[in-house]
């Protein structure tokens, strides 16, 4: 088995954390750590890493300054609990990036948002 991390530099790893625990439904906790935390599904498999900008001079991660937050990236979740999720991120946005739709090369229902360092965060149903 093998699982791949991904992590993304952040200005506030609490914040970020408390956000994503919302989006997808799950309990309130703290970080790890104040510069990392893990968001995992309820089976501990690691979902996405949140890191504090800056911090173990990691090179991509030194300044949010350097690129725009997501450029080239895409964080995309499915999830079983759709019309949920979608209402738990209109409690977390003014207003979401693309409202609910089908996409037809999956067949299934997706909405887009974007986080609070503004990452572009793709939700679609589970089929």
């Amino acid at each position: 088995m093998k699982r791949l991390w991904t992590i993304i530099g952040v200005a506030d790893v609490a914040r970020s954390f408390g956000w994503y625990q919302s989006l997808l439904g799950q309990p309130p906790s703290a970080p790890a750590h104040d510069y990392f935390g893990q968001i995992q599904d309820t089976d501990g498999t690691v979902l996405l890493c949140l890191h504090a900008w800056g911090a173990h001079e990691h090179p991509t991660l030194t300044s949010a300054d350097r690129a725009e937050p997501g450029n080239g990236l895409l964080l995309f979740f499915r999830v079983d609990d759709f019309d949920e999720a979608l209402s738990r991120a209109r409690t977390l946005v003014d207003r979401l990036d693309e409202e609910p739709h089908l996409n037809p090369a999956t067949g299934t229902q997706e909405f887009s948002l974007r986080d609070p360092d503004g990452y572009f965060v793709m939700v679609s149903a589970n089929a």
